[in-house]
């Protein structure tokens, strides 16, 4: 799993979660970054931020939506921004779930991180 999060402290709280339950974790803080790591290794999920500084989480999502290598990598917009457009974007640009972090404890959003990965 990739997580791409500029907030150090939320990356790592995420981070944890999911190592705990057994999940491998690289960590980005911008999709510049985010973008180097996929040309390493490609993650089975992407938990994508959107508001980050250098590349934001619509353009990465864009990025590697276009690129045959990439495209088929799900993708979870993990955000505090919960406006209809901005939910609407994520999605027609290929997200497969949008989660809203206010509203979602971490152990949530490993269950929906479960319930993506074993639906493919």
């Amino acid at each position: 799993m990739l997580i791409i999060e500029d907030d150090p402290y939320i990356a790592d709280m995420y981070a944890t979660k999911f190592r705990m339950n057994e999940y491998e974790i690289k960590l980005a803080k911008n999709g510049v970054k985010a973008f180097d790591e996929l040309q390493k290794e490609k993650p089975d999920i992407i938990l994508l931020d959107l508001l980050m500084p250098g590349m934001d989480g619509y353009e990465f999502l864009e990025k590697i939506k276009k690129e045959k290598e990439f495209k088929n990598i799900k993708v979870i917009i993990l955000t505090n921004l919960g406006q209809k457009r901005e939910i609407e974007r994520a999605l027609k640009l290929g997200a497969n779930d949008y989660i809203v972090k206010a509203y979602f404890t971490p152990e949530e959003v490993v269950r929906k991180v479960e319930k993506l990965l074993n639906c493919s």
